[in-house]
């Protein structure tokens, strides 16, 4: 299997754009402030854009589409012929190398896009005790941009080294020695005619 542009094209522009919108994320965290009723003597957590959340579940879906473009092609290293050759140990590391990443990179967006959205609904009285309120810890969306870059790495690198591998298996070396054994059947019948021929 010959290496694909398109394929890396596609790959790294999905992991790219997914990067973006995690830092994005980062950025756009959703903050809060403790802000007194108008209306009465209660105060309660005014909280900011959920643009993050947003952001968070555009680069999910990205990964996971890139992901999926690339073991579908590779056929998830699983399924079809298997890798012959020393390229068979760097192709599996990369190949667990990228779905780590990958898992982690979800789990960071998943787990901060949720927690973007959360907003406290608690309220407590004007001058009394603190008034916790519930926001995203800062990092959460900058570790996953991080695991994206390492994912698209993993996957860039599987993917190059399972189509430049020889990826015949079992099934080459079988017709291999089919067509050797045929090629000795052809050769067999020129030299008992060369053997009769002899006087």
């Amino acid at each position: 299997m010959a290496v694909s542009v398109i394929i890396l094209v596609i790959v790294i522009a999905l992991h790219l754009l997914a990067f973006v919108f995690a830092v994005g994320a980062e950025r756009r965290r959703s903050t809060a402030e403790v802000v007194p009723d108008q209306y009465d003597e209660h105060t309660y957590c005014k909280y900011g854009t959920d643009a993050s959340t947003l952001y968070g579940v555009a680069a999910i879906f990205l990964l996971l589409i890139s992901h999926l473009v690339v073991n579908g092609v590779t056929k998830c290293l699983c399924f079809g012929k298997g890798l012959v050759g020393g390229s068979t140990t760097c192709a599996i590391f990369f190949f667990i190398f990228s779905w780590v990443t990958f898992l982690g990179a979800e789990t960071c967006l998943l787990a901060g896009s949720v927690r973007n959205a959360y907003h406290t609904r608690y309220r407590g009285v004007f001058g009394g005790a603190h008034l916790s309120c519930a926001t995203l810890r800062k990092g959460v969306f900058a570790a996953a941009a991080a695991l994206t870059l390492l994912s698209m790495i993993g996957s860039v690198i599987y993917y190059w080294i399972h189509s430049k591998a020889d990826t015949g298996g079992w099934q080459r070396h079988q017709n291999e020695g089919i067509g050797m054994a045929a090629s000795d059947m052809m050769q067999q019948p020129h030299h008992q005619t060369g053997d009769v021929r002899k006087p």
